[in-house]
């Protein structure tokens, strides 16, 4: 029998990220609420701090709120439509098949995962929403005439992580909770961190980055290279511990994140399969040794 070729991960923030900006800066704000982006936001965390409450759930709540006053669409196929026109930093739709192929020739089965605070509808609708295992972002909850009347999931800087060990133990449902939280040993686990690469940009992957640094994994930071808050961003991830990878966002073949990936790809196949080329001697540790005359 075949072994398994060894699974490593890729796995992104979206927002800043995959993409410039906020996603819901992008079209959903100034063009269908009507609203000042930065207007938007300012609303949010007043929101959040006048309830005592988080600021995706703020930030949910007012998306809903709002597109309501204005009498949207909600179903969930509106959300995958405003999410099909999304921007994305130059080469990102063709980077995950780049890294797939470079993976198969190493011997190793990449798979890649968001783990994101942005609206998971809204990447279900991108142009590469098909090149994920699971879309991990904040979620709506729909009625039975698939219209957004809630908030079903939040993923915040904090909550995050559970994502990551979700990923490690490959228990992938975000309800199963319970098979999450048995105790599993750390050689039985389907991805050890040291085969994970988290790519993110800022505050809310600051526990991702330093989990996976921690554990042996990679952290990239990735920034806007016209956005000098961005790039201060990126720098506060290194001068913290919680990056030691860094590029700005470009991911076209021969950019510094694709050549990162490559290098990262190769450390990963020559350690996972560094332990298959061991051979030891076929004898007995502790020969007899010969009697005396």
């Amino acid at each position: 029998m075949t072994p398994a070729r060894p699974r490593v991960v890729f796995a992104y923030d979206f927002d800043g990220t995959l993409a410039p900006g906020f996603m819901q800066n992008h079209a959903f704000i100034p063009d269908e609420l009507g609203l000042n982006r930065g207007e938007f936001w300012k609303e949010v965390n007043l929101l959040a701090r006048a309830q005592r409450g988080d600021e995706i759930l703020a930030y949910m709540h007012l998306m809903l709120a709002k597109a309501r006053e204005k009498g949207l669409e909600l179903s969930l196929e509106s959300w995958r439509r405003r999410g099909a026109t999304l921007q994305l930093f130059p080469g990102v739709e063709d980077w995950f098949e780049r890294q797939n192929a470079r993976a198969a020739a190493l011997d190793l089965d990449l798979r890649h995962f968001i783990i994101s605070s942005g609206n998971r509808e809204l990447i279900e609708g991108s142009p590469i929403a098909r090149h994920f295992e699971r879309i991990y972002a904040s979620a709506f909850m729909f009625n039975p005439e698939e219209d957004a009347i809630g908030i079903a999931l939040a993923v915040n800087y904090t909550s995050k992580t559970q994502y990551l060990f979700r990923i490690n133990k490959w228990t992938l449902e975000e309800w199963d909770s319970s098979t999450l939280n048995r105790a599993q040993e750390k050689d039985e686990r389907a991805v050890p961190f040291d085969r994970i690469a988290y790519f993110g940009d800022g505050f809310t992957d600051v526990p991702t980055m330093r989990l996976v640094t921690d554990q042996g994994g990679y952290a990239v930071a990735v920034y806007d290279a016209d956005e000098k808050t961005s790039q201060a961003a990126a720098v506060s991830l290194r001068e913290e511990g919680r990056a030691r990878l860094a590029g700005p966002g470009d991911y076209r073949e021969g950019a510094t994140l694709d050549l990162l990936a490559e290098a990262m790809l190769k450390e990963i196949g020559a350690r996972a399969h560094t332990p298959a080329l061991v051979r030891w001697p076929d004898i007995d540790p502790q020969p007899e040794l010969p009697l005396d005359d």
